[in-house]
């Protein structure tokens, strides 16, 4: 992995000559981004910038044209927030609070009337702290999942999209997310201060954490009410994949900025796992063969979308809920793939409320407190009714059988 890293950091050094780049495969590139010497490219840091670089020479390897504010580059000032995947406050002078984080944006131009937006975000945790889910102090954490996997597969597609026989009825502005983990900030900054026409823009195609296709192909959609259409192509082009559907646009990545503007959007997720927001999430454990099923499934979506007209934007039902703001947490991985009735857990945090009240991976908890739980958006609800310190009844689900526990949190 240290021999792939110092090649491609000399790319980026030594790039005077034109040269027949070679191509890059999505393991390579995930390898890259999620090598230790990145130090978990933290928004703002110096370490997040040396990904942003390498980011901009494979654009410009791959012939995107530069669509940033400067070159490949589209800085924003902030004020970090305490609240993950909440909405920031931007400002236009730097003082000792602020923090500098900048999107990567290269454009695909086919001469056509309307342009489709693929991101991803490339942030990541660096070493830890808000938003960790890692107990023991400060570590590295790489993300490759979260979110290498997203921006090696969005190359991979700006690859594709310039073969012979890819579809030209659409322009494409590929754009790598900065500040994702801190609440959403570089896709909300891009929507506020967009360099295309985002009238133009008829959908816009989100990956995050793509990396880890479980043995039953298992792959989230959300988004699939945000256009009439969407539904339809969606599951056409499923092949071997099973398609957990979800309608809405609203949701805790970058496509929700797009959503919120009146974009139609679709986010592909192949799920939560035990190493999410952990050192653990290392490139060993991505799933490329996976990847490689998932990607060529997004650009079937786009090869079928390839005829239409710009596509018709339809709110979602759940486009008025906001997440609720919760002063406690149950300390565990929700499994954002499963369809049935509560939710269920699919891992367990350290020393936390559910692994001392002896919660496990599996259980389905259906009712906290006197809140019943039926899905995401029902758990979320019921846990901002409680109190640090409250203890309170929680009923789980194990082996089909109804469970009663007491938590404290």
């Amino acid at each position: 992995m240290r021999t792939i890293l110092v090649l491609f950091l000399a790319m980026l050094v030594f790039s005077c000559k034109e040269t027949k780049v070679k191509s890059v495969t999505m393991k390579e590139d995930v390898a890259v981004l999620a090598n230790d010497s990145l130090k978990g490219r933290k928004t703002g840091s110096e370490d997040e910038k040396k990904a942003a670089e390498y980011i901009a020479k494979r654009f410009k390897d791959l012939g995107l044209q530069p669509k940033g504010t400067d070159g490949y580059f589209q800085k924003f000032t902030f004020k970090a927030s305490n609240n993950p995947h909440q909405e920031a406050e931007f400002t236009s002078e730097a003082t000792d609070s602020t923090q500098t984080g900048e999107n990567v944006i290269g454009y695909l131009d086919n001469n056509a009337e309307n342009t489709v937006v693929i991101g991803a975000h490339y942030d990541h945790m660096g070493m830890g702290g808000e938003g960790s889910l890692y107990r023991e102090g400060e570590a590295i954490h790489n993300g490759a999942d979260d979110n290498a996997s997203g921006v090696a597969m969005m190359l991979h597609l700006a690859d594709s999209l310039q073969k012979k026989d890819s579809p030209k009825k659409n322009n494409y502005l590929f754009i790598a997310f900065s500040g994702e983990e801190e609440g959403l900030l570089g896709s909300n900054y891009f929507v506020k201060n967009p360099t295309i026409d985002t009238k133009k823009v008829t959908y816009m195609l989100n990956m995050d954490m793509v990396g880890r296709l479980n043995s039953e192909n298992t792959l989230a959609v959300y988004g699939v009410g945000t256009s009439p259409i969407f539904k339809q192509v969606v599951n056409a082009n499923a092949g071997d994949l099973n398609i957990a559907e979800n309608e809405s646009g609203v949701g805790p990545s970058d496509h929700t900025s797009f959503y919120l503007a009146d974009i139609p959007v679709l986010h592909f997720f192949t799920g939560q796992h035990e190493d999410y927001h952990k050192p653990s999430d290392d490139t060993e454990k991505v799933n490329f063969e996976g990847m490689e099923t998932v990607s060529n499934y997004i650009f079937s979506i786009i090869k079928d979308l390839d005829s239409q007209p710009k596509l018709a934007f339809k709110k979602t039902k759940n486009e008025s809920e906001v997440v609720p703001d919760f002063k406690v947490t149950l300390g565990v991985v929700p499994d954002y793939l499963f369809s049935g009735k509560g939710m269920r857990i699919d891992g367990i945090s350290e020393d936390r409320p559910a692994q001392k009240a002896g919660l496990q991976k599996g259980d389905i908890v259906i009712k906290m407190g006197d809140y019943e739980v039926t899905d995401m958006m029902s758990y979320m609800k019921s846990l901002s009714k409680f109190e640090k310190g409250q203890t309170v009844n929680v009923t789980i689900e194990r082996n089909g059988e109804p469970i009663m526990v007491e938590v404290t949190f």
